[in-house]
């Protein structure tokens, strides 16, 4: 049991579900929720593009974030990485996204969003301006929601202040961390905090003493590049120490990009095992199998060839693959 009854929670899009996402539904008796409505590929991976059977999973993601978006009165955008929310131009090539399917994401919606003037990196200030300018417009109601709590009936959703997007003095930025409660009932939705990897992130996390986290695992695979091993190792720690005092974690995201990514989480679910909790991915947590397809990406190359009509398109320059659907 997850100890939740009030509050249902529903992974979306995740890797484990064959895309880059971490986009949750949750509803509650007041309130309907979703968590970072966006998705998309890693460009490339071991030297290739996506495979086709990415392509389905991403068209497939954005399908179900799109019915699940009708649904709910709430959306969040923990940040502006497009993995995390959804951009109002046309991109076929890694976002599977267009200026009308954001605007059946977010319009006629509360968005309770990141700010982008403060505690964000340059990128992330450019994303987060069109953000306002365009869905932002659309929405019924756009709220700035660093440190702040909203209610809805008898559910709060409490934002962190900005933290850091992985180890501490990231230059990709600061994350808002999303707590949800009714009555004494608790789910804490922590994206991209990599770990956590950051001290203070996980004392945030342990305070708000949550039954249910969600949070992204660090970039493993990424180790030696642009992220070092200690800050990995950190990671590892930090999720011992929240799997021996949460009840259920859904871990996923970053982490399973790595195809040694269940040797890394080992002791981790070794923890949580010992105290009769769990550590899950979202696909796990669904009841499902785990479809690792970014971390599988070279073999799907080498077993399942894609079509002629498909590398014809990838041959195509960059810029108009974006405005042509690959050929799935």
């Amino acid at each position: 049991m997850d100890m939740l009854n009030k509050i249902k929670v529903l992974p979306i899009a995740s890797e484990s579900l064959g895309v880059r996402s971490m986009c949750t539904y949750v509803e509650t008796p007041d309130v309907r929720i979703l968590l970072d409505a966006g998705v998309s590929l890693g460009p490339n991976r071991y030297g290739f593009s996506p495979h086709p059977k990415e392509y389905m999973a991403l068209k497939n993601s954005r399908e179900a974030i799109l019915k699940f978006a009708e649904k709910a009165d709430v959306v969040t955008v923990s940040h502006y990485h497009f993995d995390h929310h959804t951009p109002s131009y046309t991109d076929w090539a890694y976002n599977w996204c267009s200026a009308e399917i954001a605007g059946k994401i977010y319009g006629g919606k509360i968005v309770l969003a990141k700010n982008y003037r403060a505690y964000v990196n340059f990128s992330q200030r450019r994303r987060g301006w069109l953000f306002v300018k365009t869905s932002g417009e659309q929405a019924d109601r756009l709220e700035v929601a660093d440190g702040r709590t909203f209610a809805f009936g008898g559910t709060l959703i409490s934002f962190s202040k900005p933290v850091y997007h992985g180890p501490e003095g990231s230059d990709l930025g600061w994350v808002l961390m999303a707590t949800i409660r009714h009555g004494d009932e608790c789910l804490l939705f922590a994206p991209d905090v990599q770990g956590p990897i950051s001290r203070e992130t996980l004392n945030i996390i342990l305070s708000e003493k949550p039954q249910m986290l969600i949070i992204g695992g660090p970039p493993t695979y990424l180790a030696d590049f642009r992220v070092d091993r200690k800050s990995i190792e950190l990671a590892r720690d930090n999720l011992t120490a929240l799997a021996k005092r949460i009840p259920t974690i859904i871990l996923d995201h970053h982490v399973l990009r790595d195809e040694g990514w269940e040797s890394f989480i080992k002791p981790i679910v070794k923890a949580a095992l010992s105290v009769n909790h769990k550590v899950l991915t979202a696909a796990e947590f669904l009841g499902g199998e785990n479809s690792l397809l970014e971390s599988m990406r070279r073999s799907l190359y080498v077993n399942e060839p894609p079509s002629l009509e498909f590398a014809k398109w990838l041959k195509i320059p960059a810029v108009q693959r974006k405005l042509t659907p690959p050929p799935i």
